[in-house]
C-alpha cells in the first residue's frame, strides 16, 4: 500500500513539474511557429505567434513552480495565462481576418495551450495529498 501510494503521489507531482519544463519549450514553439510551418509574412499572423509565446517563456520564468527562476506569480495566474493566451491564439485567424491565409497552426497551439492550461495542477502532488488528508 505504502509503494503504490508513493508512485501515485510521483505521478501527480510529475504532471506540474513536467508542464514547468514542457511550457516554456511550448512557448518558444508558437513563437517559431510562423517559420515552422511558413506563414511568417511579418503581418498579424506572424507577430499573434511570436508575442504569445515569448509571453509565455517569460511569465514561465517567474512563475512559483519547481523551474522558475524568480517564483513572482502563482501557478494558477500561470495557467489561467496560458488558457487565455491559448484562447487569443486559437481565435486570432477570425478575430484578426487572417484565416483566409493561415488558420491551423493558430488553432492546434492554441487549444493545446488551453488544454494544458485547464489540466495542470496547481500544487505539487505533496501538498494536494496533505490537504486532501487533513479534510478526510
Amino acid at each position: 500500500m505504502l509503494s503504490r501510494l508513493s508512485t501515485e503521489n510521483l505521478a501527480r507531482a510529475c504532471a506540474r513539474h513536467r508542464w514547468a519544463t514542457i511550457g516554456a519549450w511550448m512557448g518558444l514553439l508558437v513563437a517559431a511557429s510562423p517559420w515552422i510551418f511558413g506563414f511568417a509574412e511579418g503581418g498579424t499572423e506572424t507577430w499573434i505567434p511570436v508575442i504569445l509565446g515569448l509571453g509565455v517563456v517569460l511569465y514561465s520564468l517567474i512563475t512559483d513552480y519547481e523551474l522558475g527562476v524568480a517564483k513572482v506569480i502563482p501557478m494558477g495566474a500561470h495557467l489561467a495565462l496560458d488558457v487565455a493566451g491559448g484562447a487569443i491564439l486559437a481565435a486570432s485567424p477570425w478575430v484578426f481576418g487572417f484565416a483566409d491565409d493561415v488558420w491551423a497552426p493558430h488553432l492546434i497551439l492554441g487549444l493545446l495551450e488551453i488544454g494544458a492550461g485547464l489540466i495542470t495542477q496547481t500544487r505539487p502532488a505533496r501538498d494536494a495529498d496533505v490537504s486532501s488528508r487533513q479534510y478526510a
